[in-house]
């Protein structure tokens, strides 16, 4: 009888949860999911205004995305990967070695709290003041020029701007400098918490530096290190301003700086809607599928194989268990 009364008078808190988490899922429906889901389908109708005359929406199937395919899309899609990759390859690396210096006790370095500020800064700057500020250094008469021909390094200024890996160069450049120092801090974070007699037991085995930053660390940190990469190559696809900005909306010399989002930003200005629909579900797809290649690709264990791998190692002993049997 006891029991039956207190199951009775038990209160149940499991409602409470899903009514706090229910305002997230509404504004994400509201705002995400539901412009997501339009942006999908108006992708394959021909949408656009003409003057003061509204032309559509028009079923078009997959003309959108042929006619998508047929023009320099592809392109495009090579210079943002080259761009996001000019500026992540020094960022990471950077980052590593800064966020190993930091959180080794052994080398007591001083003001480590003013460096830390300092890095990060950058990153409070908006791009287009930091794209602004590159353009007036690095152009033909700026400062960077003049400092170059007053020191005799040059005889001629430097044409950043308009050669081709010059324009790239700066780009790159920028998307280092404002983001290495909020890298650096997220690898601070999971260098910290690797647990220290890890590397108090691989320094009495007689381990180098070298071989406890590659055997111990970089293991260890590898969850952070995909998210890292992960939201870098979201954001690295999705690039715009600084671009934008640097080669005042042209992605010149000869649209070699031109970016997925610039293409599609133009097609948003035409009042495209369809085909603007179109590029940003291709853009979408691209991110989606990249990003899961590359998180399966660096979810290995020990043993080297991946989640996928290791559940088909496990049903096939399994099987061959059952059939032992």
């Amino acid at each position: 009888m006891g029991e039956k009364t207190k199951k009775k008078g038990s209160i149940s808190y499991a409602k409470w949860g899903y009514i706090f988490i229910a305002p997230f899922f509404i504004i994400f429906a509201v705002f995400q999911l539901i412009p997501l889901a339009s942006t999908i389908y108006y992708s394959f109708f021909e949408y656009y205004r003409s003057g003061l005359k509204i032309i559509g929406p028009s079923f078009v199937g997959l003309k959108n995305y042929i006619t998508l395919f047929a023009t320099d899309l592809p392109k495009y899609f090579g210079n943002t990967l080259i761009l996001w990759i000019i500026g992540f390859i020094p960022q990471i690396i950077v980052s590593l070695l800064l966020a190993a210096w930091f959180t080794d006790l052994r080398l007591k370095l001083k003001g480590q709290t003013f460096f830390k500020t300092v890095i990060y800064m950058p990153n409070l700057i908006m791009a287009s003041a930091f794209a602004m500020l590159f353009f007036a250094l690095f152009s033909d008469n700026g400062p960077v020029n003049a400092v170059l021909l007053s020191m005799g390094w040059i005889k001629t200024p430097i044409s950043f701007l308009n050669t081709v890996w010059g324009n790239r160069g700066l780009v790159g450049l920028m998307n280092f400098l404002m983001w290495f120092g909020n890298t650096t801090i997220m690898l601070m974070a999971a260098i910290m918490g690797v647990d220290p007699t890890l590397y108090e037991a691989a320094e009495l085995d007689g381990c180098t530096p070298n071989q406890m930053f590659w055997k111990i660390t970089l293991p260890l940190i590898r969850p952070i290190l995909v998210y890292v990469m992960i939201t870098s190559m979201i954001g690295g696809l999705q690039m715009f301003d600084v671009p934008q900005i640097l080669t005042n909306g042209k992605g010149g010399p000869d649209r070699t700086s031109t970016t997925m989002i610039m293409y599609l930003n133009n097609h948003l200005f035409s009042k495209n809607y369809g085909m603007a629909g179109a590029v940003s579900v291709v853009l979408f797809l691209v991110c989606a599928v990249l990003c899961v290649i590359v998180y399966f690709s660096l979810t290995k264990e020990d043993d080297g194989l991946t989640k996928a791998q290791r559940k088909e190692l496990k049903a096939a002993k399994k099987a061959a268990a059952k059939g032992g049997k």
